[in-house]
């Protein structure tokens, strides 16, 4: 693979445009981490961000079109940014993880939403100069499965899909997998598994429902709306939700280059601001945000219709998974999907801890070394975050015990 310019890079701007994360975008994501791809792309963005002083820098925002995206949006529909004093660009919509990150490293955008365990891999496997300074939403993923599958048991011997090996969605389904008594491989999709083996294999989120309504796979776990609609088709119905295994964890973080921290720290602190205001904003505003999210909307965020988004942020339906026994831990009061921005040091701490036993494909090789006391300081810079938060009165604005400290609950 070569380094390529802004021109080449497939950015798609379509509406109708989905995820997608092929097995060539995973072996793009492996070349980034080799100085001859990386140095040139780390060039280019350099170049691009000494052609703005301060906070004269718009903001470029890159996203996939899932509801982990949803602050980032909201804030550029409801104006948030500018209310701050910044500038826009409209929103970059990208069909894969790894042309987010081309186009991150590049500094055409330059505010992301990133997989929690790829910042891990970003900063620490590829070399890229990454800080997380906020969450951008907690919980948000599910593992859905076929209409015969009740108990994770049943998955033995079966195919489950995942969107990518570095993500909360692999962590999670592993760990549940064990508890249960089952070995999650890695193999062809016709291998012959045992009984007590699960092969995982990573496939797009959108082609996710129709392998699961043409039995292709017998489950998958990803973020939502995908979960959603695949209830609303009947193709399909949720087995466990992510946020009742790790309570209220994270999945998606705000990312920006540490350059723009250590140049423009007063442009970052604007930005989490406006993010920080968008995620309180969202948690009283459901249906306003379904609509803004959606293909009916004005901005045309995504491609997803408006009843699955508002079964992922209605929080009166997340009551009947409780209903039905679906929530193991209703005394947790989680939502299907919430928003909390402050990025806890205690989760990034058990992050790596888990990754470092969990199955993952490529050079994990930086896991084996790496603290995470070390990551949880030197990923994450909560400054920004911790402002932002007491600007809009404290924790308790996010119904939360003020402070900046919790235990992590993982069932």
């Amino acid at each position: 693979m070569t380094a390529k310019t802004s021109s080449s890079l497939h950015i798609c701007t379509s509406s109708n445009c989905t995820c997608h994360l092929s097995r060539r975008d995973v072996l793009r994501l492996g070349a980034l981490a080799t100085a001859a791809v990386a140095a040139p792309l780390l060039s280019m963005g350099d170049a691009r961000a000494q052609a703005f002083k301060g906070d004269d820098q718009p903001v470029r925002i890159g996203y996939l079109p899932i509801t982990d995206a949803t602050p980032l949006l909201v804030a550029h529909a409801n104006k948030l940014y500018e209310a701050e004093g910044l500038r826009t660009e409209k929103p970059t919509l990208f069909r894969s993880w790894a042309q987010l990150v081309e186009a991150f490293v590049s500094n055409q955008v330059n505010v992301i939403h990133m997989l929690s365990p790829a910042t891990l891999w970003m900063r620490y496997g590829s070399k890229f100069p990454t800080k997380v300074v906020a969450w951008n939403h907690v919980n948000g993923s599910a593992i859905t499965v076929t209409p015969e599958v009740n108990t994770v048991q049943d998955l033995g011997g079966k195919i489950v899909a995942i969107p990518f090996w570095y993500s909360i969605h692999n962590i999670v389904l592993q760990s549940v997998l064990r508890h249960n008594g089952l070995e999650p491989v890695s193999r062809a999709r016709d291998a012959k598994l045992k009984a007590n083996e699960v092969n995982l294999i990573v496939m797009p989120p959108a082609e996710m429902v129709s392998a699961l309504a043409t039995k292709a796979i017998s489950g998958y776990i990803v973020a939502d709306p995908f979960n959603a609609n695949a209830e609303l088709l009947k193709v399909g119905k949720v087995l466990r939700f992510t946020g009742d295994v790790w309570k209220n964890h994270a999945c998606c973080v705000l990312t920006v280059a540490e350059r723009d921290i250590q140049e423009r720290p007063e442009w970052v602190q604007r930005v989490t601001n406006a993010n920080v205001k968008a995620q309180l904003w969202v948690r009283s505003h459901q249906a306003e945000t379904a609509k803004i999210l959606s293909k009916d909307g004005e901005g045309k965020y995504t491609p997803h219709a408006m009843p699955g988004l508002e079964k992922v942020l209605n929080t009166a339906d997340y009551q009947s998974y409780v209903d039905a026994g679906v929530i193991q831990h209703k005394d947790w009061n989680s939502r299907r999907i919430d928003f909390q921005p402050y990025p806890f040091p205690s989760y990034t701490e058990q992050l790596v801890k888990s990754l470092q036993v969990t199955q993952l494909e490529g050079d994990s090789a930086f896991l084996k070394e790496l603290d995470p006391n070390f990551a949880a300081t030197d990923l994450v810079d909560d400054r920004f975050a911790k402002e932002a938060i007491e600007q809009v009165g404290g924790m308790s604005a996010f119904d939360l015990p003020n402070g900046w400290s919790r235990t992590e609950v993982y069932a």
